[in-house]
């Protein structure tokens, strides 16, 4: 049975806005490839309350999907381990 989520990601701009955008490109493709893709919400490049490794500004996506309830820990995994990505907050809805 799927369900909704919505996720929040911070990436790192230290090699561009561009390289930002390409991962959360990459992101979408994989939660298109395993769901639903609904909304996306780009909020562009922003100063961060607080610093995240040595970097003052990230790159802000809102993306809501509906998927398997397998899916999620698949996505924050990969997530996790893949360059660029500062921070992410996957929440059902």
């Amino acid at each position: 049975m799927a369900k909704e989520y919505e996720i929040m990601l911070v990436f790192s701009v230290k090699d561009g806005e561009e390289a930002a955008k390409e991962l959360l490109g990459k992101f979408t493709a994989l939660i298109e490839k395993n769901g639903t893709l609904g909304e996306v919400d780009e909020w562009g490049k922003r100063k961060m309350a607080y610093a995240i490794n040595d970097e003052p500004d990230g790159y802000y996506a809102v993306v809501t999907y509906t998927a398997e309830p397998d899916f999620p820990v698949e996505l924050e995994r990969r997530l996790t381990i893949t360059e660029g990505v500062l921070r992410f907050l996957n929440v059902a809805k």
